[in-house]
């Protein structure tokens, strides 16, 4: 997949592995299979842009984002950041690298240490990259608490006084403290009632315009993806299966996982409702994937050569990119775009 001119890309990624490993034995352990969590990833960010990056629970979404930062380190492959490869820097490097590209964790409530105060939580960023100390530190702190919608004295409160929304506003205020350029949104509202989730996603817009932020967006929810997002990359068993802008895909996906996923996503007009489709089978598990096309075994299109050809991403057309190879060969109207009126 074309990664665009070089001077616009802040993040490439190229086909990135992440294997957990499975032992056997008590005392001489051996490995005996793993866990391909993230298997032969590629895709690339422009600077402001939000990438979304959807699929069911257990797709390798999360931990694509994680090993992208090191907090886990890759099986194989390459994530450039700015031109330079992050898997191979060193321990200082990376420390001075990561001051831009940061995280907001999926769970407010245990992303926050509950011994130390708001005003610590936020400010020890500061501290470790040598920023500001003091009473510096203190006015950074309030003027990112103001930033991200909550009062200055509320530095000196502790995580567990504050409710999910603020919770995650903290952990967003953290994120900014070092100014970086790139932010990895790991779920950031899921775990948000709906009217917060709002508040959440609208600050996250308002601070990637005043600050020229980057997004990597990682979510399982489609319609909040849409909203926030530039382009969306789908995933399926640790395979990313389809690239396109948000538009573009939500009007025209073009593979069978993306057009049940779609299928699903409710329309807020009770005259009209989307035709389900609903996937025969389960997910196959990741220690032991199905050969060829991961999809094949739930696809409604799968033919025998899907069994055999591992599909790789092809651009069908204005930076749509799509990992399938039954793809001439299907109807160009989407199944997932027909709308009908509720029968009576």
């Amino acid at each position: 997949m074309a990664a665009g001119t070089s001077d616009d890309v802040i993040l490439e990624v190229r086909n990135l592995r992440k294997y957990f490993p499975i032992t056997k034995g008590f005392i001489f352990q051996r490995q005996v299979g793993a866990v391909k969590a993230v298997d032969d990833v590629s895709f690339f960010i422009r600077k402001g842009e939000t990438l979304g990056l959807v699929g069911e629970s257990g797709c390798g979404k999360t931990t694509t984002g994680r090993v992208i930062l090191r907090l886990m380190e890759p099986s194989a492959g390459e994530a450039y950041f700015e031109g330079r490869n992050i898997f191979a820097l060193n321990k200082e490097e990376l420390r001075r690298m990561r001051r831009n590209m940061q995280i907001i964790f999926q769970d407010p409530y245990s992303s926050l240490n509950p011994r130390m105060t708001v005003g610590d939580i936020i400010g020890e960023p500061l501290e470790i990259h040598n920023l500001a100390r003091g009473k510096e530190k203190v006015r950074r702190v309030q003027e990112l608490l103001e930033v991200v919608g909550l009062s200055p004295y509320h530095a000196n409160r502790y995580p567990h006084e504050f409710s999910g929304g603020q919770r995650q506003r903290i952990g967003i205020a953290r994120a900014l403290a070092v100014n970086p350029k790139l932010i990895i949104c790991d779920e950031p509202v899921s775990a948000l009632d709906v009217s917060i989730q709002a508040q959440v996603l609208n600050l996250l817009e308002e601070l990637q315009k005043e600050f020229g932020l980057t997004y990597l967006f990682i979510a399982h929810d489609l319609s909040v993806v849409k909203h926030i997002s530039d382009r969306i990359a789908v995933m399926y068993l640790g395979k990313i299966v389809e690239i396109a802008t948000a538009d573009e895909l939500f009007a025209n996906p073009q593979h069978p996982y993306t057009e049940a996923l779609l299928s699903a996503v409710p329309i807020p007009d009770p005259g009209m409702r989307r035709e389900r489709i609903i996937l025969p089978g389960d997910v196959p598990s990741p220690v032991n994937p199905p050969q060829g096309c991961r999809f094949h075994t739930r696809c409604l299109y799968a033919r025998e050569s899907c069994k055999v050809n591992d599909q790789q991403l092809i651009d069908v057309g204005g930076g749509h990119y799509v990992a399938c190879e039954v793809l001439p060969f299907r109807h160009q109207r989407s199944r997932a775009a027909v709308l009908k009126a509720p029968t009576a």
